[in-house]
């Protein structure tokens, strides 16, 4: 097919049902980029030969060096059959790091196109994208890869090849199986819990319980991959070949006189070809006879490769070609490459563009049949139900569903990212071919040139006016220079409904938005107020995104994927754009990666700072994961997915965003404090005797000396602390939190804060409204964290949690264990519908909550934040005079702002603000009823927050006391030959292998391992080394582990004086990790600088 002109994808972008929105999913090299380039191919836009080579849709010079696709990009093809297709493909990465460009990729598609290595089958970043993939609700069809390895690497026969294909299939199919279920049982449980309330409303009738899963009813025939169905194609990209059973059945329906549609059930499964009676019979297996698909297909392209690369035989290599009526050039019959000659005749027999775009036509959905359960779920935006929207935003689903292009349909649009591009790469900065007449202008222009230059020479003019002539031509050419160096941003969009014109007025509404806050009947022409998180702009510039150009267009009609020029101003990352202001932002992406590395990044020359804040700005809006943050210390630091994302991170700083040199700090690797129950066994395994009690209470008589005065410590590790004006008292003790309740706080980071939102609206005596379904996950919560806190000293201590923390949504807990002291419980939300007596909450009850959220902030250890801690508050005693205490507790809440701000997240800085305009109120109302002007910050308050920050310290180093390290899983795929370095590698770096397993019919084994992400840096360079590239890692961040080591350890028992000598200098880990932090903050370090003074040290002998 030849080259498509710009003015037929512009007619074909009309035609909505005929337009297929579609990306490329795959593990990292299963060949996603090399079938791109086949079907960029098939339009003329690049040569045939070069399709595998070229990698087209890879345009960053990082992505050809490193051969891995970095960022999403998309193209939009021509394809014709019967009817005429306009295809918009997006080319996803398959790297681990990069798997939030998988996301904006996905969001934008209707359906997908997966791609699985024939050797490798299913590997964990394929099971990522297939789970994506059925997050968004779009339907995946199958490539499976590569088969030309199964030939020439693995040198199986064609039966064990079917074998083997059978089971990448079924492995592929296990995959969506678990999906399925999962979310049948899902909606199975919330159809159970609705028939139970029904059932206590109704009354006690007779129960009976339906054990079925509700798994038989429903059908889920059509989400599994199956060749007779025709949603997968076998392929080889880099030999330009592939083919579907349906073009073998056509094939062979008319050489046989077999129907096509029997040959389609026939072709793949147990099937055979009785030669005798002609006839197509069952059980192929237990007869030993050859399946139809081996016989038919893969019998015939093996004797092609047999042929062609493995035996070079010339006089059958002609027959075949003969045979199946194919031209081949003479260059490529005499070529000295095999594989150049079979590209030849494979690319012409069973075209692998055709194979899949026919399948992609056939089998993917339109924009026009998108499901109204897809739409739902974009438009409920956070906790919010569909049908709690306001009543317009409703309305707004007929839009996406009739999927119009007319005049009055609204229009709507999705922006999943930003890309920056360079302002050359713009279609109006673009060198278009000059007409006849400009060349002839030119020509004249520099004939004139030349006759004056030549004047010029002779009259006598110094050298020196010259050079002052020459000064501000050379001022403007840098100007312009400099104007041609601004990276320009587009918006990576799709059109959900109307159409989209240059110059047309639209609403950009960011993820927060909330459209029930908007006045009825208004739209974007008209002035609005202020309404926050939403912005008014016109559309500058539109283009169709082809691959490494821009093409630029007037309108795009509903259903197309293409870029927005001129929205940096407005959006960040991700926005919606609606001409109506009634739309809800859509749902955020799901992003499979967490952000963990950080670096501080700082310019070699610190004049240049400036220039480098605006690359930051820059490089946080043009990729979707890395995060950009200023700490607390002033440092600039960069939070990327991994080390290659981090490394593509400050190379475009360097070049493209900043374009200075900067310097990056090591990794800052993150790590939590926590205490842990009092081991049972010494360093050496021994029994705790009483020899080892002993020195434990020796050791903490010792300790006793070093608490400053007003701290006391008991045995129980009961911290007792009196503040410097010593009216109050606080006593604090610090208690493990078991590891499912840590995990259980961590995972409902946002509907704690929800909870608290809550307290705080009820504090100032106004009411928060929250949706229903809400409401059940906060009464789940509870009921899993009272299940988990179980035995004698957890009795009731759900009821009485203070607060959470740091930020008020961490994974530790105050409790409030002081006798006598009820007040309002955190769970305030649930009991709106209880009438239950009004708790009083004590003086200075914000201070205490306060100083607990400043110690969980920062330990003792290594001022990293602290997991897995409930400090419980069992006595505070207050000895005030009454003018001070009425005085104080009415200043005590805006004092309690001041501290924590600095440290609050973006969400807990609104908490914080309403929190203190409410107490400046209460504040202003109390100072006039005392009659007294109050300072508006009282002493005493902040003396508690340090006090009880400062008890809550010594209690946590009262416990046993460990560092937590963050966890990566790793899963790596290996050849027997290198496992036992692999080992290695893993064992030097404090991995932990968790299974190996073998890869059935192959030789590869798969190692699931978790290693710490502060030895993962340089982990999978030195793996490639120590294999010579035959094995690779994927690291995913997975969870946080205790380090096992106590970092303070000294020997203490004779056996391990015996085992680890007095000194006791092996390397301890814990003490290793905690010190490199403590050194990079600036804290003290306990270390001798010089060991050893008196010996000498020589250049000749340094040993």
């Amino acid at each position: 097919m030849g080259h498509t002109s710009l003015e037929k994808i512009i007619a074909l972008q009309k035609k909505t049902p005929h337009i297929r929105n579609l990306c490329i999913l795959a593990h990292v090299d299963h060949g996603k980029t090399t079938l791109a380039d086949c079907l960029v191919a098939s339009n003329g836009i690049i040569s045939s030969r070069l399709a595998g080579k070229l990698r087209y849709l890879d345009s960053r010079e990082d992505e050809q060096i490193r051969g891995i696709t970095m960022k999403s990009s998309a193209i939009s093809l021509h394809y014709t059959t019967g009817n005429e297709y306009l295809i918009n493909l997006i080319d996803s990465p398959g790297h681990v790091d990069f798997s939030s460009e998988v996301s904006t990729a996905v969001r934008l598609c209707d359906g997908a196109i997966v791609v699985v290595d024939a050797v490798e089958g299913v590997c964990p970043q394929t099971q990522v994208v297939l789970r994506q993939a059925w997050l968004e609700n779009i339907r995946p069809v199958l490539v499976i890869n590569k088969i030309d390895r199964l030939i020439v690497e693995l040198k199986l026969t064609s039966q064990e090849a079917y074998t083997h294909l059978q089971k990448i299939l079924e492995q592929v199919n296990a995959v969506t199986g678990s999906l399925f279920t999962s979310k049948v049982l899902e909606e199975r449980a919330e159809k159970d819990a609705e028939a139970q309330s029904s059932c206590t409303e109704n009354g006690s009738g007779d129960q009976v319980y339906d054990w079925s899963a509700g798994l038989e009813e429903t059908d889920d025939s059509d989400l599994y991959f199956s060749p007779d169905r025709g949603n997968v194609v076998f392929a080889s990209a880099i030999d330009g070949w592939g083919f579907s059973i349906h073009q073998f059945a056509e094939m062979y329906s008319q050489k046989m006189g077999i129907r096509s549609s029997v040959l389609l059930k026939t072709l793949w499964g147990d099937f055979y070809l009785n030669a005798k009676a002609k006839k197509i019979m069952k059980g192929a297996q237990s007869k030993g006879k050859k399946p139809l698909f081996v016989q038919l297909v893969l019998d015939n392209i093996w004797s092609m490769y047999d042929a062609v690369v493995t035996r070079r035989d010339k006089e059958k290599v002609e027959k075949m070609v003969t045979s199946l009526g194919l031209k081949v050039m003479s260059r490529d019959l005499r070529h000295s490459d095999p594989k150049v000659l079979l590209s030849a005749i494979c690319s012409q027999w069973l075209p692998v563009s055709q194979a899949v775009l026919s399948m992609v036509c056939e089998k993917l959905p339109s924009p026009a049949e998108i499901s109204a359960e897809r739409v739902e779920k974009l438009m409920s935006v956070g906790a919010r139900r569909f049908d709690s929207l306001p009543e317009q935003t409703q309305e707004l689903k007929k839009a996406f569903l009739d999927c119009s292009a007319d005049e009055t349909a609204p229009v709507i649009v999705f922006v999943s990212k930003m890309f920056a591009v360079d302002s050359k790469a713009l279609p109006q900065n673009k060198q278009r071919p000059l007409t006849q007449e400009e060349i002839a202008q030119r020509r004249e222009q520099a004939r004139q040139r030349h006759a004056e230059r030549q004047a010029a020479n002779q009259s006598a003019e110094t050298l020196k006016g010259t050079e002052l002539n020459m000064l501000p031509t050379a001022l403007s050419v840098k100007t312009a220079v400099e104007e041609d160096n601004k990276e320009h941003f587009v918006a990576f969009a799709r059109v959900y409904s109307g159409v989209l014109r240059k110059g047309q007025k639209v609403f950009v509404l960011g993820p927060k938005y909330d459209p029930s806050l908007l006045p009825e009947g208004c739209s974007a022409a008209d002035v609005l107020p202020s309404v926050p998180h939403m912005a008014c702009c016109t559309v500058d510039s539109l283009y169709l995104l082809m691959g490494r150009e821009l093409e630029e267009l007037d309108e795009v009609p509903t259903g197309n994927v293409l870029g927005i020029g001129g929205m940096e101003e407005f959006i960040l990352k991700s926005a919606t754009i609606s001409t109506s202001p009634s739309c809800p932002p859509f749902t955020p992406l799901n992003f499979e990666a967490t952000p963990i590395v950080r670096v501080a990044v700082e310019p070699k020359h610190p004049s240049e700072m400036p220039k480098l804040v605006r690359g930051m700005r820059l490089l946080n809006q043009a990729d979707p994961c890395a995060e950009v943050l200023i700490q607390e210390t002033g440092e600039h630091v960069l939070v990327t997915a991994g080390e290659v994302h981090l490394q593509r991170c400050l190379d475009d700083l360097r070049e493209r965003f900043a374009k200075i040199e900067i310097s990056a700090s090591k990794p800052i690797i993150p790590f939590r404090e926590t205490v842990i129950r009092p081991p049972k066994v010494d360093m050496v395994n021994e029994d705790m005797g009483k020899q080892q009690k002993v020195a434990v209470i020796h050791q903490v008589k010792e300790e006793q000396t070093k608490y400053p005065e007003g701290v006391q410590v008991d045995s129980t590790g009961l911290v007792t602390l009196t503040t410097p004006n010593k009216m109050a008292t606080v006593g604090v003790r610090a208690i493990p939190l078991p590891e499912e309740v840590t995990r259980l706080l961590e995972d409902n980071v946002e509907l704690i804060r929800t909870m608290e939102q809550f307290s705080l609206f009820a504090w100032e005596d106004k009411t928060l409204d929250i949706n229903q379904k809400i409401l059940e996950n906060i009464q789940e919560f509870k009921v899993k964290l009272e299940s988990n806190l179980q035995g004698r000293k957890w009795r009731g201590a759900v009821e009485r949690i203070w607060a959470f923390g740091p930020r008020r949504c961490g994974p530790n807990i105050l409790l409030n264990s002081v006798e006598g002291y009820r007040r309002p419980s955190v769970w305030q939300c649930l009991e709106r519908e209880k009438e239950t007596e009004k708790a009083e909450i004590r003086d200075f009850d914000n201070s205490i909550a306060s100083g607990f959220q400043l110690a969980t902030l920062s330990g003792p250890m290594c001022e990293e934040p602290l997991m897995g801690v409930c400090f419980s508050v069992e006595t505070w005693d207050m000895k005030l005079s009454a003018p001070l205490a009425q005085q104080d507790s009415i200043d005590e809440d805006s004092q309690t702002a001041e501290p924590n701000i600095d440290n609050q997240n973006e969400s807990s800085d609104t908490h914080e603000t309403n929190a203190s305009s409410a107490s400046s109120n209460r504040s202003r109302s109390g100072a006039e009823a005392a009659g007294s002007s109050v300072d508006c910050y009282g002493p005493f308050s902040g003396q508690l927050i340090a006090a009880m920050k400062e008890a809550c310290r010594y209690a946590f180093q009262a416990k046993p006391q460990r560092l937590m390290a963050a966890m990566y899983t790793c899963e790596i795929m290996a050849t027997a030959e290198v496992l036992g370095r692999v080992y290695a590698v893993l064992s030097k770096r404090e991995g932990r292998v968790l299974q190996e397993e073998m890869k059935e019919g192959t030789d590869m084994f798969i190692i699931k391992a978790v290693l710490p992400v502060a030895e993962s840096f340089g982990f999978a360079d030195e793996i490639r080394k120590r294999t010579s590239g035959l094995a690779s890692p994927q690291l995913v961040f997975s969870h946080w582990e205790v380090i096992s080591s106590d970092p303070f350890w000294v020997p203490t028992t004779e056996e391990e004086y015996l085992h680890f000598g007095e000194k006791a200098d092996s390397s301890n880990q814990a003490l290793k990790y905690m010190n490199a932090v403590r050194r990079r903050k600036g804290l003290y370090v306990e270390e001798k600088i010089v060991e050893h003074a008196e010996k000498q040290r020589t250049l000749s002998k340094n040993k």
